[in-house]
């Protein structure tokens, strides 16, 4: 007699091949770098943000350093950042240079530097460049975004998905949310594979000051409403982001979803939040 598949076994078998398939978000600092070193092998995948207050050059410095010594590396290209065709061209020739051949494209808070007001405009600067890059990652978001209509975003999406080899969803801590923005965004026919945003092992009041400003307000507020959940972001260790998973395992375990990885918001939280994935991959086990 055959064994019976349950559901909670599906869970089990999703949550471990998402957390398998985890890369980690870095800022582009002294202690972050030592931290990837002194925690992460070198087949965890690292993506190395971009801010106006940093500049791009300690992204992408950061990035080489970190793909040369060994790490797959993937560093944010922020559109308004960059001030047109010409430096995205010595961009690309930089990092095509360092082997880095994964990018990814938001649209970035800095105000337009020059050519490029969103991502979309780029994205089509890098086609006529040639696709210098094999994999190129866009972002999705589940919630409002605090200066861009949801309406905005989806079909920003929608025009960007034929540029990308995928879509990284912006934090949500409302698996409700989450399920329903993939059923949308498959049903509007963007079927490009997703990674998941989440949100690794990281203080309470660091995780709440930094959500409202990428983006999360919706979940800030879904935390007010729900106590309990507040309470698990201000015990010892924060917020892990393992009922978020178990919530969220039915609606991506399905094969039309699409759901490949984990995107972790390490907040440069990088021993606590590999120290995380591996214990909960063992208990998964």
């Amino acid at each position: 007699m055959r064994n019976r598949v349950t559901a909670k076994d599906r869970a089990r078998r999703t949550m471990r091949r998402l957390l398998e398939n985890a890369r980690y978000e870095v800022l582009p600092t002294p202690a972050g770098e030592e931290k990837v070193h002194e925690h992460l092998p070198s087949d965890r995948v690292v993506t190395v943000t971009a801010s106006p207050s940093k500049g791009l050059e300690a992204t992408f410095a950061f990035a080489e350093r970190l793909a040369a010594a060994g790490y797959v590396v993937v560093p944010h290209l922020a559109a308004r950042m960059i001030t047109g065709p010409e430096e995205l061209g010595e961009i690309c020739d930089r990092l095509v240079g360092a082997g880095i051949s994964r990018i990814f494209v938001p649209g970035g808070d800095a105000e337009p530097a020059g050519d490029y007001p969103d991502a979309l405009s780029l994205l089509e600067d890098l086609v006529r460049l040639g696709h210098p890059f094999e994999q190129v990652g866009i972002t999705g978001y589940p919630e409002s975004h605090p200066t861009i209509t949801d309406d905005l975003a989806v079909q920003s999406m929608w025009d960007k998905r034929r540029h990308a080899t995928h879509v990284v969803s912006n934090l949500t801590f409302d698996p409700a949310v989450m399920a329903s923005w993939l059923t949308r965004m498959r049903a509007r026919g963007v079927t490009t594979p997703l990674l998941v945003g989440v949100p690794g092992p990281v203080d309470r009041a660091k995780l709440l000051s930094m959500a409202t400003k990428i983006g999360v307000g919706e979940s800030t507020r879904f935390l007010m409403k729900h106590k309990r959940t507040f309470a698990r972001l201000a015990a010892p260790g924060g917020f892990t982001g393992e009922r978020f998973l178990a919530d969220c395992a039915p609606a991506f375990s399905a094969p039309e979803a699409g759901v490949e990885g984990l995107h972790v918001f390490t907040f440069n939280q990088i021993a606590e939040t590999e120290a995380w994935r591996r214990e909960l991959l063992e208990r998964l086990s």
